[in-house]
């Protein structure tokens, strides 16, 4: 069953550059440096991005001298994953034993 917290996560990762942002930081840690670099996206706007996606638990960041740098929990998406699972689970059930509600 989709929770208060997967619909949040949802709203969060639909924003294209937010979800560029996943994909790019899925294949290595980077700092804002290389996100800048990555997205074309001005530093103010990734930055902004960068703060919904921590709130929301999908990234955590890591000082390293003057630099933050950027990485995935992976264990979030993996979550919201499960979710979608349980869903496509109940969806087939459905279809397959034809259940449905007499108008």
């Amino acid at each position: 069953m989709m929770t208060s917290v997967d619909t949040e996560l949802m709203r969060v990762l639909a924003d294209p550059l937010r979800l560029k942002i996943v994909h790019l930081l899925a294949q290595e840690t980077l700092c804002t440096t290389h996100l800048v670099e990555e997205t074309g996206a001005k530093q103010t706007n990734l930055s902004n991005h960068l703060k919904v996606l921590r709130e929301a638990g999908v990234v955590d960041s890591e000082p390293c001298g003057r630099f933050i740098y950027y990485k995935l929990r992976p264990e979030v998406l993996e979550a919201l994953t499960g979710s979608f699972a349980e869903l496509a689970a109940s969806a087939r059930t459905t279809v397959e034993t034809g259940r449905k509600r007499a108008c």
